[in-house]
């Protein structure tokens, strides 16, 4: 084996994208020492996927003052790469963490995100690369689009900039005064649910009650969603429920396709699509991936599968090392994987395959390499 691309994603709860990629590297020079790795650590669109990308790329991460969910000052960041893509994690400036006991969709903001959006607009980016997930918002992105110049009205035509529990006072939007640098910035957005805009399995519904919403709380921010939902269809010619996604992050999807123009993006394929994986990848040996479980939820399109199909489009074998293996996953074989092993080799519950996570990965990765060897590959 002379080349090896390391592209897992994270096992949740358990071991990072960058502990695995290290493990798996340890392992192949250990026994290839001559072999050429190339890392590639997983962003999902939450906390850590700035780190994710200038761990992979390079580049630097920009500091920047904005509001944070509750309006207060909080000091956030995005990443520059190399090649003036900006990322943003919208979490930075709108996450649960930074709610702590406070957590109140109806009342949180996307404000800071629309500043972060803007600063790195203003500061030279070439396109931009938004990861929703892990919000404490329920606002559709409107306070991150008034960040940036959208102006939201009132049915007597005062300006306001919208929160979760004030969609429904949304009569107009005007998009005219969006910042120049911001309308002409290419944006995709990483986002790997399909959830609609609204409805029993929409942005408020599924994800509202662990932003602090309780039954009433859910049904009023939904229908409230809905009536935002109807004022963008028949303002900007958008219908958001057709969307899959829409409903990301407290409706940010959605905001992001009517406020922004984004393009809606598969976590993996922004990844793949951002470091440029076609280029590294094309003269690899084999390609180590890998997730916490793959099941038939992984064939949507996650990392191992999003991987695959890459892949075998090159030819190029791909090994997916996993902490579980769920029913019904043979579809991934035609999908381009080779193989799949699981790190857990003596068939223990979850609780107790955590705490020997690392030392399982290692072993596990060992056998593969040992077999490989006697193969001589």
């Amino acid at each position: 084996m002379k080349k090896a691309i390391l592209i897992p994603d994270s096992f949740k709860g358990t071991m990072s994208s960058a502990q695995i990629i290290s493990i798996m590297k340890e392992r192949i020079l250990f026994h290839n020492p001559e072999c050429e790795i190339v890392s590639i650590p997983v962003a999902d669109g939450g906390e850590g996927s700035v780190d994710a990308f200038l761990t992979a790329l390079g580049g630097e991460k920009v500091h920047v003052r904005t509001r944070g969910p509750w309006n207060e000052e909080v000091e956030s960041f995005y990443g520059m790469l190399p090649d003036g893509t900006a990322v943003i994690e919208m979490a930075a400036s709108a996450g649960l963490p930074q709610v702590g006991d406070r957590k109140d969709p109806s009342k949180t903001t996307t404000y800071g995100v629309g500043e972060l959006i803007l600063a790195a607009a203003r500061n030279g980016a070439k396109r931009l690369v938004i990861g929703l997930g892990g919000s404490a918002t329920n606002d559709a992105g409107c306070g991150a689009a008034a960040a940036c110049g959208a102006l939201f009205k009132d049915e007597n035509g005062n300006s306001f900039v919208p929160v979760g529990g004030t969609l429904d006072k949304i009569a107009s939007i005007d998009l005219s005064k969006m910042d120049d640098a911001v309308k002409a910035l290419p944006i995709t957005a990483m986002c790997d649910i399909d959830n609609p805009f609204y409805g029993p399995t929409g942005a408020a519904a599924v994800f509202g009650p662990q932003k602090g919403a309780d039954e009433a709380m859910v049904k009023d921010l939904d229908g409230k969603m809905a009536h935002l939902a109807s004022v963008i269809e028949s303002q900007l010619g958008i219908d958001l429920q057709s969307i899959p996604g829409s409903g990301a992050a407290g409706g940010m999807g959605g905001g992001m396709k009517s406020f922004f123009s984004a393009r809606m993006q598969m976590g993996i394929d922004a990844v793949l699509e951002t470091t440029g994986f076609d280029s590294l990848a094309k003269d690899a040996d084999y390609i180590f991936t890998g997730e916490g479980k793959i099941d038939t939820q992984s064939l949507r399109g996650k990392v191992v599968i999003g991987v695959a199909r890459r892949a075998r489009k090159m030819n190029i074998p791909v090994i997916a090392v996993v902490g579980d293996i769920g029913d019904d996953i043979e579809a991934a074989y035609s999908e381009g994987v080779t193989g799949i092993f699981s790190t857990n080799r003596v068939a223990v519950p979850y609780k107790e395959a955590r705490i020997r996570a690392e030392s399982d990965m290692k072993l596990t990765m060992d056998n593969i390499l040992r077999f490989m060897k006697s193969l001589g590959r």
